[in-house]
């Protein structure tokens, strides 16, 4: 597996991406496997979901989707509203009961279970001990490809040049922006452009654009003139609320450039839908 991405410096030649320390992944693949498809890409980005389960299942893995899964309770319980948060994420523990991983084709969703489930349930041993179980063998999709499928991608696109957006949230607290560089890296055909503000938020944050509509609506309009003048013909990321915001912005700006999913993305470059 090629681990070399595109650095950030104009005319910068290929060196190897600082990725973390990989966490005691397993030796082999799973035979099973969650996905959490969550809310926003259910509703919003469905065709993602589904193919966020073609890249799984084309490495041999069966894929399970409980239908009664929702939201993992971020916006709740970054608003605040900690009870209601608690009792979203227990109908999340419910579903997901075998010990199989968990893929999350969203880096801040992830985070939300890995992280936060924990302090959720801290005054309850018994969730407690079940929240923490699952966030040992919760992954983001990225993450999941890269150190348990052991992806070897074969690009199979035209050139292009892309720009990659990660959420807050899914850099601090999964690293996913590094997963994707080095995805990304092994489509020979694309080259990443970093832009102005590339580690900035895009201003959706969940309840915050809802909360403080002008500050949100400002730091998009930084963030797609950034993206718009970087050179990129496409927008990756790999976390469906910043897609929401970024593409209805770009569509008021009557912008020709648009998001895309990152697993849309993978699937489609690797010979998917053809």
């Amino acid at each position: 597996m090629s681990d070399l991405f595109y650095d950030a410096a104009p005319n910068a030649t290929r060196v190897a991406p600082p990725l973390p320390t990989p966490r005691q992944y397993p030796a082999h693949k799973p035979a099973n496997v969650y996905l959490f498809g969550t809310c926003v890409l259910d509703l919003f980005f469905p065709e993602a979901g589904m193919d966020a389960i073609r890249l799984l299942e084309r490495e041999g893995i069966r894929v399970h989707f409980p239908q009664a899964q929702s939201c993992c309770g971020q916006p709740a319980y970054t608003s605040g509203y900690t009870d209601e948060a608690r009792e979203v994420a227990r109908a999340q523990l419910a579903l997901f009961e075998q010990d199989w991983p968990l893929v999350v084709p969203s880096g801040s969703c992830a985070g939300m279970v890995r992280h936060h489930y924990a302090e959720l349930f801290k005054d309850e041993p018994e969730t407690l001990a079940r929240a923490r179980a699952l966030a040992e063998r919760t992954f983001e999709l990225a993450e999941f490809l890269l150190y348990i499928c052991k992806v070897e991608f074969q690009d199979q696109g035209a050139p292009t040049r892309i720009a990659l957006h990660t959420s807050c949230s899914a850099r601090r607290e999964m690293n996913t922006h590094l997963h994707g560089r080095a995805l990304l890296a092994q489509l020979t055909g694309v080259e990443r452009v970093d832009h102005d503000h590339e580690s900035e938020c895009c201003g959706f944050g969940g309840t915050f654009s809802v909360r403080m509509p002008d500050i949100s609506g400002a730091m998009v309009a930084d963030k797609t003139r950034a993206l718009r003048e970087s050179g990129a013909a496409q927008v990756i990321s790999a976390d469906c609320g910043c897609l929401l915001n970024i593409n209805g912005a770009f569509e008021k700006q009557n912008a020709a450039l648009r998001g895309q999913h990152l697993a849309s993305f993978l699937w489609q470059r690797t010979g998917g839908g053809r």
